[in-house]
């Protein structure tokens, strides 16, 4: 399973994360197959890679030789993909990126596996699947990994890198060598549901919609209580709306299911009717927020006493999470706050973090919670509660 500078490196889709990958790849060197099922989506992602070259030549960051030759790397492929996949024959490394349904990636890793090297390796850009089920599809299922990019991928460093229990040994780790190759910041997770970022970043969505439901603060308060005592770069309903509420709500519902209904990731109703009602966000412009021309935007409350108590109750559930995620091994402590501070730019690593204001008040504000409204909902990590009655700190 060797990869290296000299790979031929595959991207199916030419979406936005797909366009990316194939940016990313074919500056770190490599040629670069391009293909989509969809009619014009190449032609989008060739004029899309060309900006991207045009404004790094402007900043100066690229000469205008250098930037052609990165796009002379990509080989788009202009008639929509169908049945047959033989431009990505000669591929070392496949990436999907395509939609978030499992069936649709099963068939594809499926008609890839007929077409390239036995030795080739196959990897699912999936945010929320499990990568075993697509890797079940396939009859080499050995050389299927998880390499998950986060958006805008030329941008953002982090790539979760994903083996799953039937997975070669050998993988993993060259995916893991080729993604610092690429110049990213690759993290080794567990194939759980979200992975590491997704599955620690649940709260700071769901933990405000509920204190907006609650009528604890309005959306703006909420919003500028994270930024303004946490330094958070967005606050989490200006991020959702970023993101898009329809790709949040899916995401939160896909971990949901994937851990049996548990309820520390249950959706909100409150998300589910801004999908349903269409507002999703910057790109509907609707969503918390309204983005029509001639709208005012809401001031926030800045009632300290509020925005400590908001703070305090996102942030609890946020430490509490990564914690939790350490002690069922979804990744190691040094990973995890790599992951949300690469990944997501959270301001400082969680565990990190709780060391910093106490993992004994973390679980204090945990109990708290959990006494206030007897919701498993806010249970603290055995992890915090073993490591706070035996003095112990993380990264010691």
């Amino acid at each position: 399973m060797a990869l290296n500078t000299e790979s031929r490196i595959g991207v199916v889709g030419a979406g936005a994360m797909g366009t990316g990958i194939a940016q990313v790849a074919a500056a770190a060197g490599h040629t670069v197959v391009l293909g989509d099922a969809g009619g014009g989506a190449t032609m989008r992602a060739q004029a899309n890679i060309a900006r991207a070259m045009d404004r790094e030549v402007q900043k100066e960051r690229l000469t205008r030789d250098a930037a052609d030759r990165i796009l002379s790397r990509i080989q788009f492929q202009w008639e929509p993909l169908g049945d047959s996949l033989g431009a990505y024959k000669s591929c070392d490394l496949v990436i999907e990126a395509i939609v978030e349904d499992l069936t649709i990636k099963q068939t594809l890793f499926q008609q890839l596996e007929a077409v390239v090297a036995k030795d080739a390796v196959l990897a699912t850009n999936t945010s929320s699947l499990s990568v075993a089920s697509i890797a079940s599809a396939c009859t080499a299922s050995e050389r299927v990994v998880g390499i998950h990019f986060f958006n805008p991928a030329p941008v953002l460093p982090l790539v979760e890198v994903v083996p799953w229990l039937g997975g070669s040994a050998a993988v993993p780790p060259a995916a893991y060598e080729m993604m610092q190759r690429w110049g990213k910041v690759p993290v080794l997770a567990s194939d759980t549901p979200g992975f590491i970022v997704n599955r620690i970043a649940r709260p700071y969505y769901g933990e405000s919609i509920r204190l907006l439901e609650e009528g604890v603060a309005s959306v703006a308060t909420i919003d500028w209580a994270m930024k303004e005592l946490g330094g958070f770069r967005m606050g989490p309903f200006e991020l959702m709306d970023f993101i898009g509420n329809d790709v949040n709500y899916a995401v939160t519902r896909s971990v949901f299911e994937g851990f049996f209904y548990d309820p520390r990731y249950k959706p909100s109703l409150t998300q589910r009717r801004l999908v349903e009602a269409g507002f999703f966000g910057k790109k509907a412009r609707r969503g918390y927020y309204d983005y029509r021309d001639g709208a005012i935007a809401p001031e926030p409350d800045k009632d300290p006493e509020v925005a400590l108590l908001v703070f305090e109750r996102v942030l609890a559930m946020l430490i509490n999470e990564a914690v939790d995620a350490v002690h069922m091994r979804v990744a190691s402590p040094a990973d995890v706050d790599l992951a949300m501070t690469k990944g997501v730019n959270y301001p400082k690593g969680l565990l990190a973090w709780g060391n910093e204001i106490g993992l004994d008040r973390i679980l204090s504000w945990m109990e708290r919670l959990q006494a206030d409204f007897g919701e498993d909902r806010y249970r603290p990590s055995p992890l915090l509660r073993r490591m706070v009655r035996d003095g112990r700190r993380f990264f010691e």
